[in-house]
């Protein structure tokens, strides 16, 4: 009777020895580490085209002068304003957060203002920019999608001037139109809302210098083909433009 008790009990020992595992016996997951967050980085290099569109102030002042170039009598200054739309493109390469470039711009202009003579108040003087060019250099300094650059090089403009009378607004001499060469600085801040876009917005200075032009009769208050005056005219132009650029390049970058 010892005997079968023993050996019941072994055999019950080794039926709860051989059970199955259960779910408490399992070895623990391994830990994995989520992965990092990826960072993504604008790149401003590459080619790029866009539009442009603003206002700008000329500062234009007539001096008198004889055929030499001589001042003889100062006419004073007047502000010519108005708008001005038009186009760019240029190629732009990053290293690191700096950012340099190169641009072309083209724009048209409806830019006016006219004053009567200090020096003959009889006559008013006249004066329309037409349009201008810009060519210039950038350095900037980028944060991720936003630039904050510095430009210069030289600047071309159109202009129109001529004299009226200031008491019936007639023209009393031709048009002398020229097309003349200065220099240009400016600043701006652009911001890349989407891989290959951006909207900016932009100031620029245009120092045009003095120029000596000659006027004639157009045979209103003098004989026809006659001289009316020559006058050293010096301009200025400041220009304040939104700007918008579509770019050749790769999107973001990722980086972790």
């Amino acid at each position: 009777m010892n005997k079968f008790l023993i050996g019941a009990v072994g055999a019950l020992a080794i039926g709860l020895g051989a059970a199955p595992a259960t779910a408490a016996d399992l070895a623990p997951r391994p830990y994995t580490k989520a992965p990092p967050m990826v960072a993504a980085i604008y790149d401003w290099s590459g080619f790029y085209i866009g539009a442009n569109g603003g206002w700008g102030s000329s500062r234009n002042c007539w001096d008198f002068t004889t055929p030499a170039g001589v001042v003889v009598a100062r006419e004073g200054c007047h502000d010519a304003t108005g708008g001005t739309a038009g186009g760019q493109i240029g190629y732009r390469w990053q290293s690191s957060n700096w950012v340099f470039g190169l641009e072309a711009q083209g724009n048209w202009a409806d830019i006016s203002g006219r004053r009567a003579s200090l020096a003959f108040p009889a006559f008013t003087n006249d004066s329309h920019l037409g349009a201008f060019g810009l060519f210039t250099g950038q350095v900037g300094y980028a944060w991720d999608a936003t630039l904050l650059y510095v430009k210069g090089g030289a600047a071309v403009t159109s202009n129109r001037y001529r004299s009226l009378g200031t008491l019936t607004g007639v023209q009393v001499t031709n048009n002398v139109n020229n097309t003349d060469w200065g220099a240009t600085v400016g600043v701006g801040l652009e911001y890349g809302f989407a891989p290959n876009w951006s909207l900016g917005f932009e100031y620029d200075h245009i120092f045009m210098g003095s120029n000596r032009y000659t006027f004639i009769n157009n045979g209103v208050a003098g004989a026809a083909g006659t001289l009316f005056g020559t006058d050293n005219i010096g301009q200025d132009v400041d220009l304040v433009t939104a700007r918008i650029n579509y770019r050749w390049g790769g999107p973001a970058i990722a980086r972790y």
